[in-house]
């Protein structure tokens, strides 16, 4: 059985149909990268996912069970945690505050504060210091540790290095090998297709609400990835590129 199986999914913003009957299952263990450019639908099928945007018709299946119509809160509960876009940290609060809210879920599990601090040591010198004075790569270690800290069985990364320095980057990038080496199940929204393409085991490419694209990343080219990308090659859903 399949951690997250994702069913014929519609999710909508008004009129506008952003998520269009999307299917795909993610396996634990697996790191799963959502490519497409702005407007492919991909933060709507992640707040949909998390239950933070309702879903117009389909299923959302999570440990076998169905949680499409379970409210967020519920859902970070049960496992399944967001690192929005943008970060979302309380900017008043200091780092050490914004973590601690992670653990509100009540949830059990190996990720407390020392964990926290050992994948994301950059994070050790401001760990007194207000969201607000923190660099953005800081701010994105606090937002995926705060995420830890409900010890989700699902994680779920949108847009991972937006608006930060490269140096920033990869400072984020080195802890989360702490994750992908203790076998997280991640799915993953990046624009960087280089990093896309070394660290996911699987990839698919969306384009305007639709899976274009759904293949091993060891069978992906970075060209093969940006044809679909702008949608000038469309392949059977569930085929690997080739």
């Amino acid at each position: 059985m399949s951690l997250l199986q994702i069913n014929e999914l519609v999710a909508s913003h008004g009129l506008l149909t952003a998520v269009r009957g999307v299917s795909f299952n993610v396996e634990e263990g697996e790191i799963l990268a959502l490519v497409g450019a702005n407007g492919a639908g991909k933060t709507t099928l992640f707040r949909t996912i998390a239950g933070i945007h309702k879903a117009d018709s389909g299923r959302v299946m999570f440990q076998g069970k169905d949680v499409t119509g379970v409210e967020a809160c519920r859902r970070v509960a049960g496992g399944i945690a967001l690192v929005a876009e943008g970060r979302r940290l309380f900017p008043d609060m200091t780092v050490e505050e914004n973590l601690k809210l992670g653990a509100s879920s009540g949830r059990k599990g190996t990720w407390d504060i020392a964990r926290v601090l050992e994948a994301f040591p950059q994070l050790k010198k401001v760990f007194k210091s207000r969201a607000s004075h923190l660099s953005g790569g800081e701010q994105q270690a606090t937002a995926i540790g705060r995420a830890l800290m409900s010890n989700p069985t699902l994680l779920l990364l949108d847009e991972v290095s937006l608006g930060l320095s490269p140096l920033a980057v990869d400072g984020v990038y080195a802890s989360l090998q702490h994750l992908i080496d203790a076998h997280t199940t991640i799915v993953l929204v990046e624009q960087d297709l280089n990093r896309t393409l070394a660290v996911a085991h699987r990839i698919i490419c969306m384009l305007e609400g639709e899976i274009v694209a759904d293949g091993k990343a060891a069978d992906m080219s970075r060209e093969q990835v940006m044809e679909h990308y702008f949608g000038t090659h469309r392949s059977t859903h569930g085929e690997a590129v080739a």
